[in-house]
């Protein structure tokens, strides 16, 4: 039962959360090498949205770099933040444990194995977008053999789910590095930065494509608010409050794999995102996962363009993988939060 003066808090902190993406992606379109003042990026975006009316765009360099670059990154940066930070809420929901990120089951590395993989046997080039689908077929090759290794009997125990995925981490991971002791000077130096986590992929179809999937993932997600809002009480009780634990847990776990693996093809490895964010609403906040899911979708829709902000401007013109700045500030908040004791980890 939600209280009307809950429902105003939780549609308060919404709205501020909106505004904060809304204000985090219009300094994304306006600071980089090339500054672009929010008047011409709002005059830009207004003649391009005008559809019935023909504007020669493509000859102004400001509107190349808002459309063709920032853009784009912008969306995929919102995307991915959003698909992390919701399979993190899923798994820690599900598995009633803060530690779980979408990481812990072995889905990036499998995604990072793949790449790796690819990239040693000279296969990158020979298709368009070959990277990001090796990356999914790993992601999703791992999230199904860790779910046939712990399932038996057509039970899903958690435990076993979760060791299973810590040990196939482990194992792509001495993949990972026999793959890169094998590896040549360049061959190594794209596994490297694809394994920190990039987001300049540019080719808008694809983001969309990506997009589609995550926004769509997550909407599921919504659906089963209330459904993880009983698991963290214990199958038991979930049981006798009328949910199908067995299938709830499979759906989830295939949701949660689904997001990770496609957010994961898109940019690499970006950690931390899918750890912190739920933590940070879930202590902050509210607990309740309805409104747990969407807040922490948009936080980390914020974080991550943010993070990706700080990663391309902060020793222009060379760019810092955006895995790397989303390490050092979700670990200097994690320590300080616990530090200062400001936030308690409930469930």
């Amino acid at each position: 039962m939600i209280t009307s003066n809950k429902m105003k808090r939780w549609i308060g902190w919404l709205i501020v959360l909106m505004i904060l993406l809304l204000v985090i992606s219009f300094l994304s379109l306006m600071i980089g090498p090339v500054r672009i003042p929010l008047t011409k990026s709002i005059s830009l975006l207004a003649q391009k949205l005008c559809f019935w009316k023909s504007y020669p765009l493509e000859n102004i360099p400001a509107a190349v770099i808002l459309f063709k670059i920032r853009i784009p990154r912008l969306i995929l940066g919102m995307v991915v933040g959003a698909a992390l930070s919701s399979a993190g809420v899923i798994l820690q929901g599900m598995f009633r444990n803060p530690l779980v990120e979408p990481y812990t089951l072995g889905i990036s590395g499998g995604a990072a194995a793949a790449v790796g993989l690819v990239i040693v046997a000279g296969l990158s080039g020979t298709l368009t977008q070959i990277i990001p689908l090796a990356g999914f077929a790993g992601a999703i090759g791992a999230a199904i053999l860790v779910y046939f290794i712990a399932s038996s009997g057509g039970r899903l125990t958690i435990p076993t789910l979760l060791l299973t995925g810590v040990i196939v981490s482990f194992l792509s991971s001495s993949l990972i590095m026999l793959l890169m002791s094998l590896a040549k000077g360049e061959e190594l130096h794209g596994i490297m930065f694809w394994i920190m986590g990039n987001l300049q992929e540019t080719n808008l179809p694809f983001i969309i494509t990506v997009s589609l999937i995550i926004l769509t993932g997550i909407f599921i997600s919504f659906l089963f608010a209330r459904d993880l809002n009983a698991l963290v009480l214990g199958e038991e009780e979930a049981t006798h409050l009328g949910i199908e634990v067995e299938r709830t847990k499979k759906i989830l776990f295939i949701l949660a794999s689904l997001l990770t693996g496609v957010a994961v093809s898109a940019s690499g490895v970006i950690g931390f995102v899918g750890l912190m964010i739920p933590h940070l609403i879930r202590g902050v906040i509210d607990a309740d996962h309805r409104f747990l899911l969407p807040a922490s979708a948009l936080l980390g829709a914020s974080f991550l363009v943010g993070a990706d902000l700080i990663a391309r401007t902060i020793i222009s013109p060379r760019e810092l993988p955006v895995g790397v700045i989303t390490g050092i500030i979700g670990g200097i908040i994690f320590i300080y939060i616990i530090r200062k004791r400001k936030v308690e980890f409930r469930w």
